[in-house]
């Protein structure tokens, strides 16, 4: 399949006018200093008082109208009432502004035709500037004026003001913008909001043993397993292998559970009479509120529960109370874990769950999100294409999602948000959605919010107070190939509050402390991961306006595990790249051993001799090389933030073959049923080598990205220590070096620290090239 050039692809560095104030600095004297500008006119409607009466009885159902050349806005209806109260904000933009005069109309609402009260006519050439952080504008009374310019009776209270998006009115406002909309859930549909994740733990839930149990069939052993239910998840304990009424299991059950506790944890403990046939021996339900909470690896105290038996009397439950069992159980919820609900490779949160153990933040990441150009139609609506666009921006615990734009190809938002960073090491994503639900349509499976692409961008590769400032590439997979959506435009910023402290970072576990002393099981944390996002996207769906499943799932890259083959060649050739670079030395070596170049060759003798010579010279030649080496390629640091790449994903040349492969469902669609069945296991079996072959290639770029300033924090650091360690190496003798090298790595167990060493964690900290995988 023919692709259109690499550069359709490629990032584009802008220079837009930012915040409309003027540089100092690396900042910009504005309060929205990462945006454009955008004028907008302000209405505020708070009230009336001393309307006169329309109707035959004498009574007022008022409602205000306000106009602006095309444009028309329009507050709720009172019934009978002469003084209502309103309180409402209209917002007009300023570029779409044709005409010269604001007229706030006071009108009856009637059956047949709205009668006039008055109006209040404003010059817009008279109307003030508000900037803030100026205090908002104080309301005013103004008497009304009939059609020819006339008082009546009645005052209207209005502040009219010109201001911009920084505004603290605009978050709430009617927007002239969205004058086609209709509907207040519509209307809520569109306004721009901060949403916050879900606070996860995981719940254990140790099942050591049940006393005293009552089987159904006392003349057979009974095989006895407990089955636990929190919300949706359900696990299950091996059978007991001591066939008796006091069965033992001493087994570990790992569940997700999110704040407010909602739902209670049902353990019930089974008999299995007959194949596909369990009898229920006893039941508890243990609210999670009043479970111990554990920040470290201390054993909490077990407990015993008393397990209820319900029988039936005249086809109802009811309890039977002659006699308890008892299950002794240890439960808490763990708060030394992360809770992991993100790709690892894309996590923009690291901290522990329980608040007590969060350590300082280390700076600020500011975005502005700008505009977006050349988007793709997403639907038809009156007979044409059309786009209404909004984004969405996930990082830690804090999601944003902008306002959408109505029926536009290249939407102007001008948003600015702030999150604070507790690690470097982590990624904010931004994904841009068409919005399906702005006429209602919120039914069972109903309309879906497309997709329209998103971009990654990793803290620890851009330069501290810097304002970047680029055009990032919309790029999604089709069944017919990669595709570009369009063009987002984004200013990101990231300020650190104290270099040392993130200096510091690069040389802590990446995890919290409770994921290197008890681990949990690759099985364990693909379930718990799938059980988060679920949770995760349920409760933000919940929200008011929601923040739907199928963006959640987007955000979250849910499914990005599955097999396919374009990211397992994809994954083979960044090892290919990886290993040519060894390649390139061993040709360079033979190209030595056989004098293709005489001059290179007897240099290469004589350094050959020295270090034979003095052994000591070795270590010390080696660092200052690398030391050289980073110094070198300063020069040729990358300067924009990595994005995404079609090449390196295998998406600009793919095998249509390969893609309809990639969107198959899964289980397989394709007969015949054995076919199915031999294809579904070779794509589990393969996904796991894919992600093996992943690990593989993110090591040997993470070794590549000591010295290519990709984090120029972490490259510094390592150039840094090559320097002195050059220098100490060069004044130590190499026999002691090598005699302590030799007892370090030889070092009995007891003298290891359970937690990854700082060479390590600095390590696993690198960038790879993860990001830039589509």
């Amino acid at each position: 399949m023919q692709r259109p050039p690499q550069e359709d692809f490629s990032l584009k560095e802008t220079k837009p006018h930012l915040g409309g104030g003027k540089v100092t600095g690396d900042k910009l004297t504005s309060t929205y200093d990462l945006v454009e500008q955008m004028q907008y006119l302000y209405v505020r409607v708070v009230k009336a008082k001393d309307l006169p009466g329309k109707d035959l009885t004498g009574s007022l159902d008022p409602y205000v109208e306000v106009r602006l050349g095309n444009y028309r806005g329009t507050t709720r209806h009172f019934e009978k009432k002469s003084n209502p109260e309103w309180s409402q904000v209209f917002a007009f933009s300023k570029e779409r502004i044709q005409a010269s005069v604001l007229e706030v109309n006071v009108k009856d609402k009637d059956v047949v035709k709205d009668d006039f009260v008055g109006r209040v006519m404003f010059d817009l050439n008279e109307i003030p500037k508000r900037v803030p952080p100026d205090s908002p504008l104080a309301p005013q009374w103004y008497r009304l004026e009939d059609r020819n310019g006339n008082k009546v009776r009645g005052e209207l209270m209005l502040a009219v003001w010109m201001g911009t998006q920084a505004d603290e009115a605009f978050p709430e406002s009617w927007h002239s913008d969205a004058a086609t909309v209709s509907g207040a859930d519509a209307l809520a549909n569109i306004r721009s909001k901060v949403y916050i994740s879900p606070k996860l733990w995981y719940l254990r839930v140790n099942v050591i043993e049940a006393q005293d149990l009552i089987p159904g069939d006392r003349s057979r052993f009974p095989e006895v397993y407990v089955k636990a239910i929190l919300g949706n998840q359900a696990l299950r304990t091996r059978v007991s292998m001591s066939k008796t009424i006091n069965p033992m299991w001493n087994e570990d059950l790992m569940f997700v559970a999110a704040e407010p506790f909602e739902e209670p944890l049902i353990l019930s403990v089974e008999d299995r009479v007959a194949p596909n046939k369990d009898e229920v021996l006893g039941r508890c339900a243990i609210p999670l509120q009043y479970i111990d909470r554990r920040f470290d690896h201390r054993p909490i105290n077990s407990k015993w529960y008393n397990l209820e038996k319900h029988i039936m009397v005249e086809g109802e439950k009811k309890k039977e109370i002659k006699f308890a069992s008892r299950i002794h159980m240890r439960l808490y919820l763990e708060g030394g874990y992360h809770v992991l609900d993100e790709s690892t490779h894309y996590s923009s949160d690291l901290r522990p769950t329980a608040k007590q153990l969060w350590k300082s933040s280390i700076g600020v990441l500011e975005l502005g999100i700008l505009n977006a150009t050349g988007l793709s139609p997403m639907k038809t609506k009156d007979g044409r294409a059309t786009t209404d666009a909004y984004c969405v921006a996930k990082y830690g615990q804090k999601w944003v999602r902008t306002r959408t734009i109505i029926d536009s190809f290249a939407p102007k938002w001008n948003e600015q948000y702030t999150w604070e960073v507790f690690d470097p090491c982590t990624v904010i994503t931004i994904g841009v959605f068409d919005n399906c639900h702005l006429h209602g349509g919120d039914k069972p499976g109903g309309a879906r919010d497309s997709r329209i692409g998103k971009v990654r961008i990793r803290l620890s590769t851009l330069e501290t107070d810097r304002v970047y400032t680029h055009s990032y590439p919309l790029l999604v997979l089709h069944p017919t190939g990669v595709k570009k959506m369009g063009e987002i435009h984004l200013a990101v910023r990231f300020t650190c509050s104290s270099l040392m402290n993130m200096m510091h970072m690069y040389s802590q576990p990446l995890l919290p402390k409770m994921h290197y002393i008890h681990p949990l099981t690759v099985t364990q944390l693909d379930s718990l991961r799938h059980q988060a996002t679920q949770i995760v996207s349920m409760r933000l769906s919940r929200a008011e306006p929601p923040l739907r499943k199928e963006i959640v799932e987007y955000m979250l890259d849910v499914g990005s595990h599955m097999w396919s083959m374009r990211r397992s060649k994809a994954n083979f050739f960044r090892i290919m790249g990886v290993l040519g670079g060894l390649i390139a030395i061993g040709r360079w070596f033979d190209q030595i051993c056989n004098w293709k170049n005489p001059i290179t060759t007897v240099l290469i003798h004589i350094l050959f001799l020295i270090l034979v010579l003095y052994p000591e010279l070795i270590l010390p030649t080696i660092f200052l090389y690398l030391f050289l080496i980073g110094v070198w390629y300063y020069r040729w640091r990358p300067r924009n933030p990595p994005h995404m790449d079609t090449r390196l994903s295998c998406a600009d040349n793919a095998h249509p073959d390969e893609l309809d492969e990639e969107f198959d469902t899964f289980p397989t669609s394709r007969p015949p049923d054995i076919v199915r069945m031999r294809y579904d296991r070779l794509r589990s079996i393969a996904g796991r080598i894919q992600t093996v072959v992943g690990d593989l290639a993110t090591q040997g770029e993470r070794l590549q990205s000591l010295l290519s300033w990709r984090d120029p924090r972490a490259t510094a650091l390592f150039v840094i220590f090559c320097l002195i360690a050059a220098i100490v190496l060069y004044v130590t003798p190499f026999q002691v070096v090598a005699l302590l090298t030799g007892f370090s790595v030889l070092r009995h167990p007891r003298f290891r620290h359970k937690l990854p060493s700082a060479p390590l964690n600095f390590f696993r900290r690198l960038p790879a090239r993860t990001d830039c995988m589509l």
